[in-house]
């Protein structure tokens, strides 16, 4: 299987309001699979090949945590396939949904909100999301936007700083702060004692990195929150991205480098005093493209346009 980082939709915040692209989906189609990862600890993921964001698999994926205790979720898919992914959990768990947090902002990830607030989840995300969806609640389409819908907004938050930890079904959840790197509010989710790290979408194998400028997401930001998912796992933690195959920590080293050294040449060119479309047609990720599985010229422009952004415009 190749190395590889996806790049799903990458859609600001004011396209979330209207996302087509989930509109092409046949929901009908789907299936939730369930994978168990650890002691109590699973992984959902939607069927592939049918959702035109993401081939590998409809919508983002969740975590659950399940015991005596009751359900712990990570994010929440699309609200279309929410009673699928109600579903799913009830086979493992009957128990109450009690906590549900957010990774990043993206609908794939935060559209079934409502619906699991509905079910008694108290919903925790970075203030910076939360924010967002208070944004996205006040701008045109609101009415049909679920990630816009006030239920299903976190009712607790917090900012950088130590993890918030949950103690729950013998469990120690920390959930992780990354600063603005896929988006402005990312979360790492690590399970202490299944040694199961979820890291949402600032990660990906399957097409280019995408930093989500629109949403806060930087560059500066996606190298730091690199580090800190390092130094988060060991070399035996099953570590999620949101989309793509698990992973170890050591397939995040080639991500890094490959990121570091497409910046390099990004900075060169614009120190030559190079236009966004000179940076483009130089093609700086064909080192990559033959190895990036989905490395379309639409995902490697997007990375390099995020990265030509930010560097030109002095951000360190």
């Amino acid at each position: 299987m190749k190395s590889a980082w996806l790049l799903p939709a990458g859609l600001a915040l004011a396209t979330l309001s209207t996302s087509g692209w989930s509109q092409e989906m046949d929901f009908d189609k789907v299936e939730i699979v369930t994978e168990k990862l650890g002691p109590n600890v699973y992984m959902l993921t939607g069927s592939g090949g049918l959702d035109p964001s993401h081939e590998d698999a409809a919508g983002g994926r969740i975590g659950v945590l399940a015991g005596p205790d009751g359900v712990l979720m990570i994010d929440s898919q699309y609200a279309q396939l929410a009673d699928k992914v109600l579903a799913a959990i009830r086979k493992i768990n009957t128990g109450p949904i009690r906590f549900l947090v957010n990774t990043h902002i993206h609908r794939d990830h935060t559209a079934g909100n409502a619906y699991f607030a509905k079910q008694g989840a108290v919903i925790f995300a970075r203030e910076e999301l939360r924010e967002g969806m208070v944004r996205l609640s006040k701008a045109p389409g609101a009415g049909t936007n679920p990630v816009a819908n006030p239920a299903g907004f976190p009712m607790v938050t917090y900012g950088m700083g130590p993890p918030v930890k949950i103690h729950i079904n013998d469990e120690v959840v920390d959930f992780i702060p990354i600063r603005a790197a896929h988006t402005g509010g990312d979360t790492n989710i690590k399970f202490e004692k299944a040694n199961v790290l979820f890291i949402g979408d600032f990660y990906r194998n399957y097409g280019y990195p995408f930093i989500d400028i629109n949403n806060g997401g930087s560059l500066k930001g996606m190298l730091e929150g690199l580090d800190i998912t390092m130094k988060s796992a060991d070399a035996d933690t099953t570590i999620v991205p949101g989309h793509g195959t698990l992973i170890k920590r050591d397939a995040i080293v080639p991500y890094r480098d490959m990121i570091l050294a497409v910046s390099d040449k990004v900075r060169q060119m614009i120190a030559q005093g190079k236009s966004l479309p000179e940076v483009l047609a130089a093609k700086l990720t064909a080192a990559y493209d033959a190895k990036v599985a989905g490395g379309t010229d639409s995902s490697s422009e997007r990375f390099v346009s995020a990265v030509y952004a930010e560097l030109k415009s002095g951000a360190k």
